[in-house]
């Protein structure tokens, strides 16, 4: 075996297309969950008793959705169209939880 090549003789140690793939599909989970999220948002406020606080909290769930979905489809149009995708950057990555974690918070708040 020469050195520096992995076992089995490929080029690299990474599988090419079922990562990426894998990829792909936890991030399309991730966003219909968090939409899911906001509709049911969007429901609670409907029916809420304090219109006002339940509108606030509905448009704020609302835009920390889109904020999801927009980093969300960024990610995946960079998994799909790159051989080896470069890494999610700490910014993104920060901004994907935040949204994800403000929207769960916001659902929550919308349910008590």
């Amino acid at each position: 075996m020469s050195a520096g090549r992995p076992p089995g003789g490929g080029q690299s140690g990474r599988d090419r297309g079922l990562q990426p793939q894998r990829t792909r599909l936890a991030w399309r989970r991730t966003t219909l969950a968090c939409t899911v999220v906001a509709v049911l948002a969007v429901r609670a406020a409907l029916r809420a008793g304090e219109p006002v606080a339940a509108a606030l909290l509905c448009a704020l769930s609302c835009g920390l959705w889109l904020g999801f979905l927009w980093i969300a489809h960024r990610r995946i149009r960079v998994l799909a169209m790159a051989d080896r995708p470069a890494a999610l950057t700490p910014r993104h990555a920060t901004a994907a939880a935040v949204c994800a974690a403000a929207l769960a918070v916001c659902a929550a708040a919308l349910l008590v």
